[in-house]
């Protein structure tokens, strides 16, 4: 049985068919004046957050006399290259970055995996009591540092780990626990249980099961929990300042201290050019890693 067409009810596409509706200048005139309070906000974002970068910059090029009389917004009468190098020697930044990757990586590993493993456990594990522990770990965001800062310098000191990176790694390690295992308990809401179940089925362990679907499953979280504490920590002074006694184990944030001279006079200058440094390279690492950090939040934000 063969079937016919008739050709009084096919359509008939032709390439004038596909071709844009073309505006009038009066459309296109109020098309535009439509998205001009758009522009207007992007443009005033772009002021918001570059105009700091630029003043900053600006400011690093400049004398201390240069700084003091003329305004702060204004072009270096002379451009002073040579004080990034001042900012390096002066700031010791060398050693200062050092110190700061040897204190936050390991209190990154840290956090990722114990905060990793312990929202593991409380979302995908069933045990009694794990509602009652996640609200332990969330009361630990409400207890400011600064009320244990004087407790654990006493604890530290009896057991004669002053003046050492370990205080500072286990300290950072404590602080970004809450906040690690309430993102990464939301996190692992979004994955359906049913895939554990299946893996435990097929034989393998809880331990298996993490390592080998959970954490990969996790990648872009990771990587958004890491970056948000890698900020925390790398911008923290009050904890670096109190238990990096020695100035051999100055942080980054500590290091830019040393810019204060006799009787509280700063060189300027210099100062700028070392957070300059220190500010446009968190910023290439975050521009680096932006796609991954927006998949990690719209994730979290998925209910499952």
């Amino acid at each position: 049985m063969t079937s016919t067409i008739d050709p009084q009810t096919t359509a008939v596409h032709t390439p004038r068919a596909f071709e844009p509706q073309r505006r009038t200048p009066g459309q296109a005139f109020l098309h535009a004046m439509r998205r001009i309070p758009a522009w207007i906000t992007i443009a005033l974002l772009l002021v918001v957050f570059i105009y700091p970068l630029f003043w900053m910059v600006i400011n690093s090029l400049k004398s201390n006399a240069d700084f003091l009389s003329n305004p702060s917004y204004a072009l270096p009468a002379e451009w002073h290259w040579e004080n990034y190098v001042i900012a390096w020697e002066t700031g010791n930044l060398a050693t200062t970055i050092t110190n700061s990757l040897i204190v936050t990586i390991p209190s990154l590993v840290f956090i990722v995996l114990l905060g990793t493993a312990a929202g593991y456990a409380l979302e995908i594990l069933v045990f009694k009591g794990r509602g009652t522990i996640l609200l332990v770990f969330l009361a630990g965001i409400m207890i400011p540092g600064q009320m244990i800062v004087l407790p654990l310098f006493n604890a530290f000191f009896k057991l004669g780990i002053n003046n050492s990176y370990l205080p500072m790694i286990l300290i950072y390690t404590a602080a970004g626990l809450p906040l690690t295992v309430f993102m990464m308990a939301t996190y692992f809401r979004a994955i359906p249980r049913e895939i554990f179940e299946a893996a435990t089925i097929d034989g393998a362990s809880m331990t298996r099961s993490f390592f080998a679907i959970g954490f990969p499953m996790m990648r872009n979280a990771v990587i958004t929990v890491a970056i948000v504490q890698f900020f925390l920590i790398w911008n923290d002074l009050l904890i670096a300042l109190i238990f990096g006694g020695k100035r051999s184990l100055n942080t980054i944030q500590v290091g830019l201290l040393n810019f204060s001279g006799e009787y509280g006079a700063i060189n300027y200058g210099p100062l700028f050019a070392a957070i300059c440094i220190t500010t446009f390279g968190i910023l290439i690492l975050y521009l680096f890693l932006n796609q991954r950090i927006m998949k990690g939040l719209a994730a979290g934000a998925v209910k499952g």
